[in-house]
């Protein structure tokens, strides 16, 4: 087996099948291996070895629940961004570059919140000012929101196995 085959990357559940983290295939297969987790979905290869085989695994599922406190995401520019899918929420356009806006300013007591930053592109960003997007005349395409550790854990796969689409809520 090639050294590359056990780097893929295979999704981890929790015992309530709850997604919880993605590691490669050589972990995945020594978790199996010590009946720390069984396999949920496979691709159709084995792997090998004097002793056993067993099939190739895409999902895993820990056999034992593990407790992992409320993780929240932390707030930062490049999350802004990344929730915003780098597009200007006043506008609509992805253009480059891009800012972070305070939809309340700081002088009238806005606070530097998920419910309160938006991805601006420089333009809209000049345009609104030291101003709220009533007094400037502009409009919000969402209210923006926090987002979940789900949506960043899809948002780090770039290539998702089509056997983790249900796990992930890709359907």
């Amino acid at each position: 087996m090639s050294v590359n085959r056990l780097n893929r990357n295979v999704l981890v559940l929790n015992q309530n099948y709850e997604p919880i983290a993605i590691c490669n295939a050589k972990k995945a297969v020594i978790l199996v291996y010590l009946g720390k987790a069984e396999i949920v979905e496979s691709i159709e290869t084995e792997i090998r070895a004097i002793s056993f085989s067993m099939p190739f695994p895409s999902v895993v599922r820990l056999q034992i629940y593990i407790y992992k406190p409320f993780m929240s995401v932390i707030l930062s520019r490049k999350n802004i961004l990344r929730r915003d899918h780098h597009r200007c929420q006043y506008c609509g356009k992805v253009a480059l570059p891009l800012t972070v806006d305070h939809i309340i300013p700081k002088h009238f007591g806005g606070k530097h919140s998920w419910e309160n930053l938006v991805c601006a592109c420089i333009r809209c960003n000049n345009r609104k000012g030291n101003k709220t997007p009533d007094q400037a005349g502009m409009q919000l395409l969402k209210k923006p929101q926090k987002p979940s550790k789900l949506f960043f854990l899809q948002f780090f796969i770039e290539k998702p196995h089509d056997s983790w689409r249900p796990y992930l809520f890709l359907n």
